[in-house]
């Protein structure tokens, strides 16, 4: 049975490039290996894209109170 959902652009050009990348047949493989926590989620995990730089991310994450 499909179902139709809705979901943004931009999430929509990231199961196309898993779906490429990951050789998967339909973007519920791939969104099924993404909830499993199969190999490909252990590829993907901790990706952000290149939105942020290093140091924006970094940034305010500890302070100077936190050093030893």
């Amino acid at each position: 049975m499909a179902t139709t959902i809705q979901i943004q652009e931009e999430t929509l050009e990231l199961l196309k490039k898993v779906k490429e990348q990951t050789h998967a047949k339909t973007y519920d493989d791939v969104i099924k290996n993404f909830m499993s926590m199969g190999a490909y989620a252990k590829l993907y995990r901790g990706f952000l894209g290149k939105k942020w730089t290093r140091q924006e991310l970094l940034k305010d994450l500890r302070d100077k109170r936190d050093r030893y």
